[in-house]
């Protein structure tokens, strides 16, 4: 649901707030170790995912983010919080990790194969005060998330993980990227979907001092990790005197040219037949069957996501496809009318309120609503779990702009900005 801009304070805005951080790193950083140890962030990882980045070595850093209380240790019960918290101590006290000397920020260049290449900052990013608009989320988070993530942060006093952030075009920190990319770069490393990692870690004060400058002149809107932020605001209330707890850990991207791009996220509603969908549907919805022309199903369906003439959305049990198009009056009355016009055209706001809280009465939990970041996992997923996938096109980065500043939020989940920064690469404990 939107949230009411009368909601927000009147303060002033500010610009972002970047620092440097002494960062914790694979002491062995040969490009072969760094993918064996690193991770996509949480939030990819599929429990099957999970055990087999853990099999890749024993010290992948899935084993910190996503840690797994079995019983097999030993001792007292602990929380998988308190797990991370100790295997990372370990991993310190064997010298796995190893903490920098001195501040850095650390340049990172992610390059797709076949893809222009996207460049940002890493950094810590002063958490803004009530009221700013230096930083601005876009999607609506789920508090048995934050939590989970906020306990993790407080355990281990790391963030093990950056959030991304998309900030306002500015040519100068494109013209000092481009400055600092001229060098060799400090570590390197090609993840398993095809993406080149480069990073440089930068410690020239006038350097450091002139990115800060020009960075303050920006405003930015959270492209991922909305859970994590939150977390980290959750844990600056909570511990407001620990070191470092005023900042958090953000990969700082242009919005636009070099910057990200937005690809959509799937929803699947278990235990939900797809001839009862339909029907259901069908008072709200015009409602097409969509031939697959003799393709297999996720290729009709990544067909039609990229064929610009496309409305709505599919629906699918993983076999057929139907369309869903063309909402009726009563549908869109389900839609806020005091909601940002930005908000109120988004697909995926009109599936959750029209289709699953309207047509289908489910409520949105992750119980009752899945999440699958590709056409693959939201069709295999239907399939497994006897459900429907609800096929969505991604909105534009102008569209999730417009609503993050216009005060509204998209429901959890709704965009999916790649490429994605490699989880393990560079970890910022909170004290100094």
């Amino acid at each position: 649901m939107p949230e009411s801009s009368s909601s927000r304070s009147s303060s002033s805005a500010t610009g972002l707030d970047v620092r440097p951080f002494r960062a914790l790193t694979y002491r062995q950083q040969d490009p072969g170790h760094l993918a064996r140890v690193s991770s996509p962030a949480y939030d990819l990882v599929t429990p099957s995912g999970r055990e087999r980045l853990a099999g890749t070595d024993p010290h992948n850093v899935v084993r910190l983010i996503l840690p797994r209380v079995d019983g097999t240790t030993g001792g007292p019960p602990r929380s998988s919080a308190e797990l991370a918290a100790a295997t990372l101590r370990r991993w310190q006290d064997d010298g796995v990790l190893v903490r920098d000397a001195e501040p850095a920020l650390w340049l990172y260049e992610l390059r797709p194969a076949g893809s222009p290449p996207t460049a940002g900052w890493l950094g810590a990013v002063a958490l803004p005060p009530a009221g700013s608009t230096a930083v601005l989320p876009h999607e609506n988070t789920y508090p048995g998330a934050v939590e989970g993530r906020r306990e993790l942060l407080a355990a281990t006093g790391t963030d093990l993980e950056p959030i991304v952030l998309a900030h306002d075009p500015e040519p100068e920190v494109a013209a000092l990227t481009d400055q600092v990319r001229n060098g060799p770069p400090t570590m390197t490393v090609d993840d398993g979907d095809g993406v080149a990692h480069r990073l440089w870690r930068v410690t020239d004060p006038r350097l450091l001092d002139r990115l800060a400058t020009v960075l303050a002149r920006t405003e930015a809107v959270i492209a991922d990790g909305h859970h994590r932020f939150a977390a980290a605001r959750a844990n600056q209330r909570s511990s407001p005197a620990t070191s470092g707890s005023d900042s958090v850990l953000a990969l700082v991207t242009p919005m636009g040219p070099g910057g990200l791009r937005v690809d959509p996220i799937h929803r699947v509603v278990p235990d939900l037949d797809l001839d009862t969908a339909v029907r259901t549907a069908a008072g709200g919805f015009r409602v097409t069957e969509l031939p697959t022309g003799g393709l297999p199903p996720a290729d009709a369906v990544r067909r039609w996501i990229a064929t610009p003439e496309a409305t709505g959305m599919l629906l699918s049990d993983g076999e057929r496809l139907v369309q869903l198009s063309e909402p009726t009056a009563e549908v869109r009355a389900t839609v806020p009318s005091e909601a940002p016009a930005a908000w109120r055209r988004l697909d995926v706001v009109l599936a959750h309120l029209g289709l699953m809280a309207g047509a289908w009465q489910r409520p949105d939990d992750p119980d009752s609503v899945l999440i699958a970041h590709s056409v693959d996992e939201a069709l295999q997923t239907a399939s497994d779990r006897a459900g429907v996938a609800v096929l969505l096109r991604a909105p534009s980065p102008s569209d999730v702009a417009a609503v993050a500043r216009a005060g509204a939020r998209m429901p959890r989940k709704s965009t999916l900005f790649v490429p994605k920064p490699r989880t393990g690469l560079v970890l910022r404990p909170l004290a100094d």
